[in-house]
């Protein structure tokens, strides 16, 4: 999967801004893809701490762009950009204070057309790494959620689950009066299709598993509803793609199961890409997979937005990093 994806890296230079510059892990992915040639990384961070971490940690990051917020040459220009993004929802002095930091910072220099990607989140948390995002980037026209998608590789085997790491649940958008803009089952619906397209940049030929503690009607109450409601809306917006729903993962799974419980469904028994009601039960689910069933997990990707933006665990090693760095730029 990898060796691909750096294949099309090479034949298509990217830059990658990290937002922590100083931290010893991003150091060494940094320094790791340099060496490999096929991804220029950016570090955002003072320039004599970056350089002195890196010479702590044995780092070669020698040639590498190091970019300081607070020394930053056309800071002034960004600050006005920012103004004109946020349409009077901050001040000048208010875009000046976030851009001190370097996951507004970094934001913004992929808005700028600088850099074409980013991975943050090694010591910010995710709301930090994506509420710049889309205040800033923003998400793409049609998209009304940002959405996430773990890839789970084991093997040869590759399977994506979403959404396990953005969306808590999923809630009606209304207007002033009351009506219904936007409903829950449509950004649900909106998931499972960014969710197929993601699988698909890693290889997989999505066969979407819309889950639930019911299939096919035979449960009743919780998200239920929304599942079925969200099945069909999918359908509808992409007649093309193997979605079914909804169902238990034992009937997503399994071939004997799937066909006992879901006859004639062409997804059910065989699903690869599984799309979770809410947060909790998605979370839960691609965590077991990591730890009790061997996969690897990589993610959360984050979906709908104009631009490769993703949040890195506050638990990763050097390796995530790097992986997820590739990863990130070949979403461009």
């Amino acid at each position: 999967m990898f060796e691909a994806m750096i294949e099309t890296l090479k034949a298509n230079p990217r830059k990658i801004v990290f937002t922590e510059g100083p931290d010893a892990r991003i150091l060494e992915a940094a320094d790791r893809l340099k060496k490999g040639g096929f991804l220029t990384p950016i570090l955002i961070g003072n320039v004599e701490e970056v350089t002195a971490a890196a010479k702590a940690g044995n780092f070669d990051i020698e040639g590498l762009e190091i970019i300081d917020p607070a020394t930053y040459p056309e800071m002034d220009a960004m600050v006005e950009k920012m103004v004109e993004l946020r349409k009077g929802k901050m001040t000048a002095e208010d875009c000046r204070k976030a851009l001190s930091k370097g996951n507004y910072f970094g934001t913004m220099l992929v808005k700028l057309g600088y850099a074409d990607a980013l991975l943050g989140g090694a010591t910010y948390s995710t709301a930090d790494t994506v509420r710049p995002a889309l205040q800033l980037v923003k998400t793409r026209k049609g998209a009304h959620l940002v959405s996430s998608c773990f890839i789970l590789v084991r093997g040869e085997e590759k399977i994506a689950m979403g959404d396990c790491a953005i969306n808590i649940d999923y809630q009606d958008t209304v207007d002033k009066d009351g009506n219904v803009v936007v409903s829950a089952a449509q950004k649900l619906a909106e998931v499972a299709i960014e969710t197929a397209k993601t699988a698909k940049v890693f290889g997989i030929d999505p066969k979407v598993a819309m889950l639930s503690f019911s299939t096919k009607g035979s449960g009743k109450g919780g998200t239920v509803a929304l599942s079925q409601a969200a099945t069909k809306i999918a359908k509808e917006m992409a007649p093309d793609l193997a979605l079914d729903g909804e169902m238990q993962f034992d009937a997503a799974v399994s071939p004997v199961v799937g066909q006992l419980k879901f006859p004639g469904s062409t997804v059910a028994g065989y699903a690869n890409t599984f799309i979770f009601p809410c947060i909790e039960a998605g979370n839960i689910g691609y965590k077991i997979a990591q730890r009790l069933g061997g996969y690897e997990a990589y993610g959360p990707i984050l979906q709908g937005l104009n631009a490769p933006i993703n949040d890195l665990s506050r638990g990763c090693n050097a390796d995530e990093v790097y992986k997820m760095a590739i990863i990130t730029a070949a979403l461009v």
